[in-house]
């Protein structure tokens, strides 16, 4: 079984960098299996939900969860390999990639799915934002 990959803050703004996460991907032993990557990229939006305008954005994360939950994914039938990338702990400005989140699969079907029901996890269980507001 493969690993997903959540980087540790470096500092630099590396932990969420698609092509390092989609090599890496294609670099799993059962890459062959697969027949789609679907990609999250969450950036920080410059209006809240409710409306008010957006300096910046912190996102703290639950690393435990988050492994718990690429675990249970992964084993669903079809999903090959889930990686993660959170920008974590620092203050990212409007624009800037929250998250990363890539699932390879076998089928379409297959993997929207998966990737629906993980984002949805981790948004609810494993990160907690604070917006600073202008």
């Amino acid at each position: 079984m493969s690993s997903n990959i959540c980087l540790p803050n470096s500092g630099k703004g590396d932990d969420v960098n698609i092509n390092k996460m989609l090599k890496s991907i294609k670099q799993n032993p059962d890459y062959d299996k697969v027949g789609m990557v679907l990609c999250h990229n969450g950036v920080v939006r410059g209006t809240s939900r409710d409306g008010r305008k957006v300096k910046r954005l912190r996102v703290a994360m639950d690393h435990e969860k988050l492994a718990h939950i690429i675990s249970g994914q992964k084993k669903i039938a079809g999903i090959v390999d889930i990686r993660v990338g959170i920008a974590e702990d620092r203050d990212l400005a409007v624009g800037d990639d929250v998250m990363l989140l890539l699932v390879a699969g076998d089928i379409r079907e297959n993997v929207i799915a998966v990737l629906t029901d993980t984002l949805n996890q981790i948004k609810t269980t494993v990160t907690n934002k604070t917006e600073f507001f202008l």
